[in-house]
């Protein structure tokens, strides 16, 4: 999903960790003072293909594709 311009997926919690430590980006906060653990925002300036990352979460959650493909 896409939140304040940034791309946030749900990630396995030590991915998300790995993300964090590489200088990607930040737990994502809903505004609720308190960051989720699997969800990851990227940075502004971040490297990470877009693309890649959504197809990385999808399988994370095992979810189908578009339209149930």
């Amino acid at each position: 999903m896409l939140v304040r311009g940034r791309i946030v997926v749900k990630l396995p919690a030590d991915r998300v960790d790995a993300l964090l430590a590489a200088g990607e980006g930040a737990r994502f906060d809903a505004n609720k003072g308190k960051p989720m653990k699997e969800w990851f925002a990227a940075g502004e300036d971040s490297s990470l293909d877009w693309g890649e990352l959504a197809a990385e979460a999808l399988d994370f959650v095992g979810g189908p594709g578009p339209a149930g493909t």
